[in-house]
């Protein structure tokens, strides 16, 4: 009997083919509706949870924000919180502005007052002291051993005022600046310059000719480093001044438009709330509106009258002071120059083209021309008797100083030393006399623009007086105004 071999294939037709060793992956089911079925743990074979959604994106708190008023605005309450907000931010910024605005005005008005023009006149002093201090002591010298109690207490009161006023200008200025270190130089220089007068004085009186010498040296310090110190000082200590009426008199721009925009829309909140309930007024709002309308008009008011004070202050004032002072600076560079010429006997020349001439005669034409133009300008400026008086003295004085002046020059080209001595610092007759009638004249006319400048730059700053605070204060009384009245209008809705 023949036996089937093991291992052969199953005969055709035959037995069921064998599974294979791997199950085939189940493809995932769907769930419900097609949507991809819940996973199953990989052991359990239980469904696992489904994930949560993922959340939406957080909104920022701006974006918040504008949801919540725009969600406001649709509602009448919401509208009026808005309004009230607003109404209330706006009349505070008003009056915040102004109060500072008015702050800086207010300041820089009492600066031009107080601080920057009485420096200003201090430094054209200190200018004036020195200068004159220089002149007398030219002058004892020439007289020699016959110095004047006159001529010698002249000097020393000078060198007192120049002393006192660059102390009370160093304590007024600030520290670390410019003008402090000017002072500073001046401060080291005066005891330098007296000392070379003392030497040449102490000389003269011995008859010594190094005395001369040591008094041009003086001059010399005086001319070169003191005067152009002294008077850079005075230039600074304007530009102070200049800056401090550039602060005072500019509108407040940005407080009026402000303003106009408080009351704007004042007006149209009430509008609108007699539109909406037929009443005519609403206390609060028209108290902000009394407050608001008030601050304006003393505002523009106020500001207006200051500003007019410190114009006519500035232009009656300070541009009179400034060109006298520049007179009165030529008038003593003219008259030391005067007296070196004959302390000099032509020692010191200058040559101008083909000419040599004398280097302080010729200095000394130079400032009477400057002397001449400022006493001109200053007679143009003056607008009062009061004012034109003394210029018209000092113009007098000055035309004949120049007639004896070239009677000296005369007798000292001659070879008439004395004469020409006696015309220069003698007593009735002499140039010294037509100077002192200059000066004078010219320290007349200072006083007066002086008065003028106080009462006018006086009465600017006094129309500023309490603006700031009561600005400040009606701001407050109108925003509470306003918020009241914006209140009574929600108690409705209540």
């Amino acid at each position: 009997m023949t036996q089937t071999p093991s291992g052969s294939a199953a005969s055709p037709g035959g037995a069921a083919p064998t599974m294979p060793a791997v199950m085939p992956a189940v493809p995932p089911q769907s769930g419900p509706g097609g949507a991809p079925a819940a996973p199953r743990h990989p052991s359990t074979g239980s469904r696992l949870p489904a994930p949560p959604p993922p959340e939406a994106p957080r909104r920022t708190a701006f974006a918040e924000g504008a949801v919540r008023l725009r969600e406001a605005a649709t509602t009448e309450p919401g509208r009026l919180r808005i309004i009230g907000a607003v109404l209330a931010t706006l009349v505070v910024a008003f009056g915040a502005v102004t109060a500072w605005q008015m702050t800086d005005r207010a300041a820089a008005a009492d600066a031009v007052l107080t601080s920057s023009q009485p420096l200003t006149s201090d430094a054209a002093d200190i200018y004036r002291s020195l200068a004159d201090a220089n002149t007398a002591a030219s002058s004892g010298f020439l007289a020699g051993g016959q110095e004047t109690a006159a001529s010698r207490d002249r000097y020393e009161k000078d060198i007192r005022t120049a002393a006192a006023k660059l102390v009370n200008a160093a304590a007024n200025s600030d520290p670390g600046s410019s003008s402090a270190a000017t002072i500073a130089e001046l401060n080291r220089l005066l005891p330098e310059y007296k000392g070379l007068v003392e030497r040449a004085r102490t000389y003269n009186r011995q008859g010594y000719p190094v005395g001369g010498a040591y008094l041009r040296y003086a001059n010399e310090k005086m001319q070169q480093e003191m005067l152009p110190a002294a008077e850079d000082l005075y230039q600074k200590e304007n530009q102070r001044l200049q800056a401090d009426y550039a602060d005072a008199t500019p509108y407040p721009w940005a407080a009026i438009a402000l303003g106009t925009v408080a009351l704007a829309a004042l007006a149209w909140t009430q509008r609108r709330t007699y539109l909406r309930t037929h009443r005519v007024l609403n206390h609060g709002l028209v108290a902000a509106t009394a407050a608001s309308t008030v601050v304006l008009l003393w505002l523009v008011a106020g500001h207006s009258l200051a500003r007019s004070g410190l114009n006519h202050s500035y232009d009656h004032g300070v541009r009179s002071l400034n060109v006298l002072h520049d007179a009165r600076i030529a008038s003593l560079k003219a008259r030391g120059n005067e007296n070196l010429t004959l302390v000099s006997r032509g020692a010191e020349t200058k040559k101008v083209g083909d000419e040599t001439y004398d280097a302080y005669d010729h200095d000394f034409e130079r400032d009477m021309a400057a002397l001449d133009k400022g006493l001109t300008r200053a007679g143009e400026l003056a607008d009062d008797s009061s004012g034109e008086k003394p210029v018209t003295a000092a113009v007098s004085n000055m035309t004949e100083w120049k007639k004896r002046h070239g009677a000296a020059r005369d007798q000292d080209e001659k070879g008439n030393y004395q004469e020409a001595l006696d015309l220069v610092i003698g007593g009735r007759g002499a140039t010294g006399e037509c100077f002192d009638g200059v000066d004078s004249s010219l320290a007349a006319a200072l006083a007066h623009e002086k008065a003028e400048f106080a009462e006018a730059a006086g009465g600017g700053r006094d129309a500023l007086k309490g603006l700031p605070e009561g600005a400040a204060g009606l701001a407050v009384l109108g925003a509470a105004g306003a918020v009241l009245g914006i209140g009574r209008r929600l108690s409705e809705y209540r």
